[in-house]
Formats: C-alpha cells, sequence, structure tokens
C-alpha cells in the first residue's frame, strides 16, 4: 500500500517517481530511445501506456506571432502593430554565444539526449526528494519548445495559457509524447532555432531577435558575450530576472549562466570571469506597438488598416479568421498613403485648429481614378489622454468613426448633378426668394412626400432670380429647393449611391426634399471621394487604403481592389467643374482657392453651426475639410478657433483656409492640369437693366409653408431630425 501524505493523495516524491515511469515507458515504446527496458525498472502502469497512446501523434505548430509593419506608399514605416513583439530569424542570424549560453544554462545534455533526459530526471527526482518539493525541473529543451507552442496556441485566452503551462501529469505526459515527435522530424538544429524564436524574454520581447532589439537596441546576431548570458538568463523567470526592473538579481543571473558555460568549455574560465565582472550596460528601446505610435499624425489611418483587414472577407471568410490572421502578424503592409499629403494634412490642421480647441478638425484627401487615401488627418491626436480620441472623425462608423455630421450645402452639387443628367438646363432661373414655403408634394423613389415647411437663404440680400451658375456660387438655399422639387427626390437618391455617398451610420438615405441642404450626416471620407468623381470626368471609384500585403513567407496576398464606375456623363461632370469653379473664383470658397492650379469646391455649414465643412478637388486630388463638435452640442457662435475669434463659423473662413494649405503642400511641386469646364451663359448679365428680378425663368412652385423654425432653420411636423435647416455656406 502506497504510504500517502496526511491530506490524501501520492507524495511529491512518488509523484515524480511516477512521472519517472511513465517517461521512460513512453519513451521506450515509441520512441525508440536509448533507455534501460521498461521491465528491468520494473514498470507495469498498463493504463499510463494506453492513455499516452491515445494522444495524437502530431504536434500542429502554429504560425509565430510577429510584428505586421504599416508602410506609407514610398516604403517608409508608418507603424508596427503586433500581437507579440516578435521577427523569426535563422540561427545564423543568431550569435554564437546566446546559442551556447541557452543551452548551458536550460539543457547541458541537449545535443546528447533523446526527447527526454534520464539523467536530468533522475537528477531532479534525487534533488527534490532531498528537498521536499520541487527545487529543480528536468525538462529539456524539446519539452520546452513543445509547452511554448501551447502557449502560442492559446494566445491571449487565458484559460487556454493556463491549460498550457498547468503543473500536472497529464500535461507533462502529453508534452513529452509530442517532444518525441519533434525531435524525431525537426532535430537539434532547428528545434533550437525555434525555441529562441519562440521563447518569452519579457519586457513584451518574444524571441532573441525581439530580445536583442528591447535590451540591446542591436541584431541578435552582434550579442556579445554578457549580453548573451544575460538573455539566457532571464528565460527561466522573466519577471525575477527582468534587468530593467531588478538589476542586481539579472546580474547574479547572468553570473550564473556565465559559469555554466565555462564549466562546459563553450567559453574559458578566464573569458566567464572578465564578463561576469563587467556592470550591466542596457540600450533599451521601448516597446513601440500599434496605431499610438504612428508618424506624421497617421494614427487613425494605420487604426483604419486594421479595420480594413478585419472587414474584408480578402483576408479570411469570418472575422475570427481575419483577427487571427492579423494577430499572427509578421506582414508588411504597403499602403495608398503619401507622406507628402499626410504630412501636408496634418500641418494644416495643426496651424488651423489647436487640439485644445472646443471644437475639432479632421480632412482626408483621395486621388480621382484611382480611390487611393493619399492623406487622413485630425486636430485631436490618437489616444487615450485629455484632447485625444481613438475615434476617427474622417470615416463611417463602423470603420472607427463616429455618427458623422451634416455636410450642409456641400450635398448641393450632388443635387445639380442629378438634375443637369434629367436634363435641366444649367442656365435655367428660380426666383429663389429670401424665404419661402418648400413645394409639396415632392416625388419619391416609391411615392411622394408631403409636408409644410419654410426654408430661406443666409443672407436677407440673397433674392433673385438666379440661374444654377450664380446660385451655386452663392449657395443659395431657395434656387436648390426649388430644383430638386422639380426633379423629384429619386434621381437625387440614385445619383448619390452612384457616387458612393451614404450615410455615416450605415442606413439608408432618408428620401425627404431637405436632403439637398445637406442634413443626412457623412463622413469626410465619403465626400471626397464622390466629389472625386467630378475631377475624374464622372466616374466615381471606391475609396481604398492598402496597394499590397506580404506574409511573414514573403508571399504576396489577395488585397481588395477600387470599383469604378460611371456616376454621371463627362458632360454633367464637366458642368459642374465650371460651377464649382465659380465657387473658389468668385463665390463662398474664394478663401480656398489655390494659387496657380486649377480648383473648384464647395462650401458648406449645417444648421445652428454645429459644423462647417469645404469639399473640393483638382484634377490630382478631391480632398473633405470638417470643422465642429464631434459631439454634436456646441455650435460654433462666438468661438475661437486656432487662434483666431469668430462671431459665427462659415465654410470659407475654417475649412476653407484648411482645404487650401493641405492641398498645396500636398500638390506641390506636382503637374498643374486643368479642369475641363463647359460654357454657362450667365442670365443675369444679360438682363436688362432695371429688370424686375422677382420674375425670372421658372417653374412655379407647388405648396405653401409652415413655421419658421428659430435660427435660420424650418421644421416639417413628424420629421424633427431629419428636417433640420441648412445654412448657406
Amino acid at each position: 500500500m502506497p504510504k500517502k501524505r496526511d491530506g490524501g493523495g501520492l507524495s511529491k516524491t512518488q509523484q515524480a517517481a511516477k512521472f519517472l515511469g511513465v517517461s521512460v515507458l513512453a519513451g521506450a515504446v515509441l520512441a525508440g530511445l536509448a533507455l534501460p527496458a521498461a521491465g528491468a525498472l520494473g514498470l507495469t502502469a498498463k493504463g499510463s501506456v494506453e492513455g499516452f497512446d491515445d494522444i495524437p501523434a502530431n504536434l500542429k505548430t502554429p504560425p509565430l506571432s510577429q510584428r505586421t509593419r504599416i508602410l506609407d506608399a514610398k516604403g517608409g514605416e508608418i507603424a508596427k502593430v503586433y500581437s507579440r513583439d516578435r521577427t523569426v530569424v535563422g540561427l545564423k542570424d543568431m550569435s554564437p554565444y546566446i546559442r551556447q549560453a541557452i543551452v548551458a544554462i536550460e539543457d547541458a545534455r541537449f545535443y546528447e539526449h533523446g526527447a527526454i533526459d534520464l539523467k536530468g530526471i533522475l537528477r531532479a527526482v534525487n534533488k527534490n526528494a532531498q528537498s521536499g518539493g520541487v527545487s529543480q525541473g528536468a525538462s529539456t529543451l524539446t519539452q520546452q519548445y513543445v509547452k511554448n507552442v501551447f502557449i502560442e496556441e492559446a494566445g491571449d485566452n487565458a484559460d487556454k495559457v493556463a491549460q498550457a503551462t498547468q503543473q500536472t501529469l497529464g500535461r507533462k505526459v502529453r508534452e513529452l509524447k509530442y517532444a518525441i515527435q519533434v525531435e524525431k522530424e525537426l532535430g537539434k538544429r532547428k528545434i533550437l532555432q525555434n525555441y529562441l524564436n519562440i521563447t518569452f524574454f519579457g519586457q513584451q520581447a518574444y524571441g532573441v531577435e525581439a530580445a536583442a532589439q528591447r535590451y540591446f537596441s542591436k541584431h541578435a546576431k552582434d550579442l556579445n558575450l554578457e549580453e548573451s548570458a544575460l538573455l539566457a538568463g532571464i528565460v527561466q523567470s522573466p519577471t525575477r530576472y527582468d534587468p530593467v526592473n531588478a538589476p542586481q538579481e539579472a546580474t547574479r543571473r547572468r553570473n550564473t549562466v556565465l559559469q555554466r558555460m565555462a564549466d562546459l568549455k563553450d567559453v574559458t574560465q578566464a573569458q566567464a570571469d572578465a564578463a561576469a565582472k563587467k556592470p550591466i550596460k542596457l540600450a533599451v528601446s521601448r516597446p513601440k506597438n500599434g496605431c499610438i505610435t504612428a508618424t506624421d499624425g497617421a494614427g487613425f489611418f494605420c487604426d483604419y488598416i486594421r479595420k480594413v483587414f478585419l472587414t474584408d472577407k480578402h483576408f479570411g471568410k469570418s472575422r475570427k479568421a481575419r483577427l487571427q490572421r492579423w494577430d499572427e502578424g509578421g506582414m508588411t503592409i504597403r499602403t495608398t498613403l503619401d507622406p507628402q499629403s499626410q504630412k501636408s494634412v496634418q500641418a494644416s490642421l495643426k496651424d488651423h485648429v489647436y487640439e485644445d480647441d472646443p471644437v475639432a478638425g479632421a480632412a482626408t484627401l483621395v486621388e480621382p481614378g484611382t480611390g487611393k487615401i493619399l492623406g487622413m488627418g485630425q486636430s485631436r491626436p490618437y489616444g487615450f489622454g485629455e484632447n485625444q480620441t481613438v475615434i476617427n472623425l474622417s470615416v463611417d462608423h463602423d470603420m472607427g468613426g463616429g455618427a458623422g455630421y451634416q455636410p450642409g450645402s456641400t450635398f448641393k452639387p450632388l443635387i445639380a448633378a442629378a438634375a443637369l443628367e434629367q436634363g435641366t438646363n444649367p442656365e435655367q432661373e428660380y426666383p429663389s426668394p429670401y424665404r419661402m414655403p418648400y413645394p409639396s408634394p415632392v416625388q419619391t423613389c416609391d411615392g411622394e412626400w408631403q409636408g409644410s415647411a419654410m426654408t430661406q437663404n443666409e443672407n436677407r440680400e440673397e433674392v433673385g432670380p438666379y440661374a444654377m451658375k450664380e446660385a451655386t456660387a452663392k449657395s443659395v438655399n431657395t434656387y436648390f429647393v426649388q430644383l430638386i422639387s422639380d426633379m423629384g427626390i429619386c434621381p437625387a437618391v440614385k445619383m448619390a449611391q452612384k457616387m458612393g455617398i451614404e450615410r455615416a451610420d450605415g442606413k439608408p438615405l432618408e428620401q425627404v426634399p431637405s436632403m439637398t441642404l445637406g442634413v443626412q450626416e457623412m463622413s469626410p471620407l465619403t465626400m471626397a471621394a464622390g466629389y472625386a468623381a467630378f475631377a475624374n470626368g464622372g466616374e466615381y471609384c471606391s475609396p481604398v487604403a492598402i496597394e499590397s500585403i506580404t506574409d511573414a513567407r514573403g508571399r504576396a496576398l489577395k488585397v481588395p481592389q477600387t470599383s469604378c464606375r460611371s456616376a454621371m456623363s463627362k458632360r454633367t461632370a464637366d458642368t459642374i467643374n465650371t460651377l464649382l469653379k465659380g465657387v473658389v473664383e468668385d463665390g463662398t470658397g474664394k478663401e480656398a482657392g489655390l494659387q496657380g492650379r486649377d480648383s473648384a469646391g464647395k462650401t458648406g455649414t449645417s444648421d445652428s453651426r454645429y459644423a462647417a465643412w469645404f469639399v473640393g478637388y483638382t484634377p490630382n486630388a478631391a480632398g473633405a475639410v470638417w470643422v465642429g463638435d464631434p459631439m454634436h452640442e456646441r455650435k460654433m457662435y462666438d468661438i475661437t478657433i486656432g487662434g483666431v475669434p469668430h462671431d459665427k463659423v462659415y465654410g470659407a473662413d475654417t475649412p476653407g483656409p484648411i482645404w487650401r494649405d493641405a492641398m498645396s503642400g500636398a500638390l506641390a511641386d506636382r503637374p498643374a492640369p486643368e479642369l475641363p469646364t463647359v460654357p454657362i451663359d450667365d442670365p443675369a448679365k444679360e438682363r436688362p437693366q432695371g429688370d424686375d428680378k422677382g420674375h425670372g425663368k421658372h417653374k412655379p412652385g407647388r405648396g405653401h409653408g409652415g413655421d419658421n423654425k428659430p435660427g435660420g432653420g424650418w421644421h416639417i411636423p413628424g420629421f424633427p431630425d431629419i428636417l433640420g435647416g441648412g445654412n448657406g455656406g
């Protein structure tokens, strides 16, 4: 009857003996190791052998999690992201000292034994029996490697990590069987290489290359004797022997490794003694992980890359598969981000909107014809501190953005494009009074809208008649209200869809006539990509952020491509160019005009000035700039932004200059082609003096209005959120 402890169960010595018996028996039966026959040890653990045989024979080695590098379009590094900081290298890229040191301290007989070390087990059993506890382990490097494979496979799952490291006989037996397989299939050199790449060295460093970089800011191949001994000593207990936080303990452990290397004749005693006398000299490179470390304010773009990866089926059939691939890392992701454009965007935002201002600013640039995102930034830095945020104000909600922002009058060019596609003559005039009732009913895609409301222009002096060019330049609300009423809502909805213009919250566009005033929330990226169609002869190209990806093995992955489609005729696009050039030449957007370069664009402000916009383009780039309160609480009246006081903010006086400076820098020293335009007569110039401005060419309105909403807006019963007012510019 075996002797038991007071608490029941086998004593620690008996547990160790049992493990020895199972290990030796398993090795003898399954691996043919050079061990005494099982019978010679008197082992009769038949049940243990059967349990051993039930363990699967093949160890599935997961890809090692590594750093992923995110690069700009020119190859410059934006950021490193990783689940585990690791760079896999071969033995030839590791110092001979680190290879010797790790073997000396962890498994001195590594090259002499098989998957298990009988002498080591006997020694451990004896030591542990003498101490009455577990004072010495017996795992070989191969067994340790297998355990690390289980830990790697567990990833960040705490329960699975606990299972992979629990001190049980079952885990030891399972570990042993896989170690036997690994010894057969890989050989000693490959096992050592894999071990040095997988093991944890503390300070977030996995593998010897990351450890060398972390502690000494050098490559693993350049480690000297004392540095190698220090790293090898950390492995047993990365916290206890952390040279950053526990230098004395780390020094003692290093010297133990050095002496062990001398005992094994890896180095001479003199070399070991000389190295032991040297103080630890660290050149610590702090962990730099994640988008928070991105250069030139590109943290939000970096985060957008991650969102693209996790939502696109090019990278895995399920989100779980894509997340696993992202966490495994080892990729090099080359993006579309143009470093010159990015620096210019960020510099302009920094100049015009301070990070501690009561409102924020965001800007995005897109290349017409390719959809490539050239720049993306905002005034509040990426982070979790005061005046920082991780919400990407340039993108839709499902890609890390907020709920979007009302684009105001920057939506009017879409209405104009839809009307032109329906055959409207840009010279057609509407009376465009300062204030008018909204015509009703108005045709929608599946019926008609009916309601009562009032709308008005920004200034009382804005009284028609106006034709399309002048109405666009002055951003006359009542002109565009009449235009969409005559055209109907459905053509405007379809034009928005063809131009990729969608709500930031992912909901379908509401089919209401107020859409002409830009009251449904959009993101800057959406607006920039939509306007790029005007610059591209009417062809819309969906925005893309990734040029190429190579995995850890250097294989190219398939990446999403832009999708281009015709949104309007070239004639319509060229007509919009003419209209929007007028905005920056002598309209509301004069402050955004570029010197020596054709440009076009539109200003916009939302009701009560919660948001102000400028969206514009050249043949080379389209860009959208938004300024406002992301929480939609601060109205931009009596406010100072970027050190400049404003009675009230317009799209022209804050977003406009941001756009101008961002585009000027982005396009500096680059070709300046002209925008194609069409001639448009101005009926106002042809009208005889004294002509009654209230009797221009127009189609009569079809209804009467309701109550005026305070603050220059208007209200329709039943549509309090959708039909808020819009401002002219």
